[in-house]
């Protein structure tokens, strides 16, 4: 089998694909019980990832990746051989911490098993939208949105063509936003938004004037701020709010490769806006609302099967290519949810 190991780590500056090494190495013969040997189908790319390259992540609950270790992030993968009961050859599971490997032997008391139906049988959909980035995007819009049907509000999603904001905009639209504005970074993510995702307009900061292509298209000011990015497009939008507005932080993607504390601290002129303008900022953890998910789940795939939300993954083939992979990422590469394909 192939893992694939963390090779170099540090604070500051973008990672690169020599950070992390490709190894063949062979699997324990026997199970001991309680074990579930898993072949691995799909692995999840994510912005988050690049905390746990640095010795102190910023945050509690994620652990940072040890030098010359295997790395692990969200996967999805089919048993082959089971020594706990509930799991057998063949069923499809899902954990938070899937080795970056061709195969694994895990605890199944770390797996889900999963419906292969609730994705209509597209199972990377179980890392995406019907998995941790939908709870994600539709928990953090309905606990820190406060998004209200009939209320006119308008909600912005920064890092919008990603795999959380891509979501998190049709979200806000199902849920009763009249207006969805995307920010992102390219001419065909701003037509991918719009045309295919249902947002109403769409940013291209690296070529419009982010400010007063805010004040076009948020005539009414801004009521929501989904903050996937942090930094001056933050800073852009927090300054077109209105009173009584909210900002899920999600994810801060522009300060990751600084060494930097979580959530970094704000413009002065920004954080003057919230208070005068009496405006919530409040981090968003999923993990704080377990018991939540089914729910939300079940919500997130009756919407992807109906079509009423559009799911959009930029895959990769090839566990030897899941460092290029992470790093066009962290570059805004994608659209929607990266993700590695390791076999069929």
């Amino acid at each position: 089998m192939q893992v694939l190991f963390m090779y170099h780590q540090g604070n500051n500056g973008a990672p690169v694909p020599e950070n992390f090494r490709l190894e063949d190495t062979s699997l324990q013969p026997d199970l001991n019980e309680g074990e579930v040997l898993v072949r691995t189908l799909y692995l999840s790319v994510d912005p988050y990832m690049r905390c746990r390259m640095n010795e102190d992540t910023g945050a509690g609950y994620l652990t940072p990746w040890r030098l010359s270790e295997v790395a692990d992030g969200g996967g999805v993968g089919r048993v082959e051989a089971s020594r706990w009961d509930g799991l057998a050859p063949g069923d499809v599971v899902t954990c938070f911490n899937w080795p970056w490997a061709t195969h694994g032997v895990l605890k199944g008391s770390a797996l889900q098993k999963m419906d292969p139906q609730l994705v209509d049988g597209h199972l990377s959909h179980l890392l995406g939208a019907v998995g941790l980035t939908g709870l994600t995007a539709l928990l953090g819009i309905r606990e820190k949105g406060h998004v209200t049907q009939g209320a006119n509000q308008t909600l912005v999603v920064s890092g919008a063509a990603g795999a959380c904001g891509s979501i998190a905009g049709q979200v806000g639209r199902l849920d009763g936003c009249s207006r969805v504005l995307g920010v992102c970074g390219s001419r065909e993510k701003c037509a991918a938004l719009v045309d295919e995702l249902g947002f109403t307009a769409a940013i291209n900061y690296r070529r419009d004037d982010v400010d007063a292509r805010l004040k076009e298209c948020c005539p009414d000011g801004v009521d929501v701020y989904f903050d996937n990015v942090g930094g001056a497009i933050s800073d852009a939008v927090i300054s077109q709010m209105n009173s009584g507005g909210h900002v899920v932080l999600c994810g801060q993607i522009s300060q990751y490769n600084k060494d930097v504390p979580y959530p970094p601290p704000l413009d002065p002129r920004t954080q003057e806006t919230l208070l005068r303008q009496g405006i919530t900022r409040e981090r968003f953890t999923v993990l704080s609302y377990m018991d939540q998910m089914d729910a939300a789940l079940l919500q997130l795939s009756t919407w992807v099967r109906s079509g009423q939300l559009k799911v959009r993954e930029t895959v990769v083939d090839g566990l030897e290519n899941m460092g290029v992979a992470f790093c066009s990422m962290m570059e805004g590469g994608n659209i929607g949810k990266q993700i590695i394909k390791v076999s069929d």
